[in-house]
């Protein structure tokens, strides 16, 4: 029996304009938690990703 449609590739988002509105942890280590982008795939530490909103608040004010 065959599928009546074909699977759908994965959307492809462009990386530059995701904000990461949706993250996960993937990995923690003594220090450091990594957590990827649902959207984008992005892995990223943590830290990175508060600075992302700091610096996105701080242009919004500016």
């Amino acid at each position: 029996m065959s599928p009546s449609s074909s699977p759908q590739p994965p959307q492809k988002i462009d990386v530059t304009q995701c904000k990461h509105p949706r993250v996960k942890i993937v990995a923690r280590e003594e220090d450091s938690e990594f957590v990827e982008c649902v959207e984008c795939g992005e892995v990223f530490e943590s830290s990175e990703f508060k600075d992302m909103n700091i610096e996105e608040t701080k242009l919004k004010e500016g």
